[in-house]
């Protein structure tokens, strides 16, 4: 897939609706040097190009309740695109797992949990395990302190040169 040619003004509306995505149409012209009109067109041609996926509120759980998250290592028995698929569909349909990951390496996906708690999360492999959704072996590991967590992606450090 052909990257997306940005220019700066792009890359700087894509830093600042990541740092704030409820900022006005007013203030995001005045950050990135335009006038509002031609601002909101750019930001609707990302938007229309699928750059701008979506907009979201970022949300401190912790301070809502206190949740176990837990990262998961996945290899599946079998390597059949059929197995991948009903994996992939299971976990596309449980709220705890957060995000998932097919890697490559000594395992097939790499996941996310938030479960209330270790048993929570115990339980919720349990269900996993009994759909016979094609796991093999899986290895837990309990994430015991964030140290960063970043939402906001370097856009222009990861364009090529």
């Amino acid at each position: 897939m052909a990257a997306a040619k940005l220019d700066p003004i792009d890359l700087r509306i894509l830093d600042a609706i990541q740092r704030d995505g409820r900022i006005t149409k007013l203030a995001l012209a005045e950050k990135v040097g335009l006038s509002p009109t031609p601002c909101w067109m750019r930001l609707r041609k990302l938007e229309k190009a699928g750059i701008v996926s979506g907009y979201h509120a970022a949300i401190a759980m912790r301070v809502i309740a206190p949740v176990a998250t837990v990262l998961m290592e996945v290899t599946l028995a079998n390597h059949r695109q059929a197995d991948f698929d009903r994996f992939e569909r299971v976990v596309r349909d449980v709220p705890e797992i957060v995000a998932c990951w097919s890697v490559g390496g000594g395992v097939d996906y790499v996941l996310k949990v938030m479960a209330r708690d270790i048993d929570a999360y115990q339980r919720l492999v349990d269900g996993l395990l009994e759909r016979e959704i094609g796991i093999d072996r899986y290895f837990t590991y309990i994430v015991t302190k964030t140290v960063k967590d970043e939402t906001v992606l370097p856009v222009a450090d990861l364009l090529p040169e």
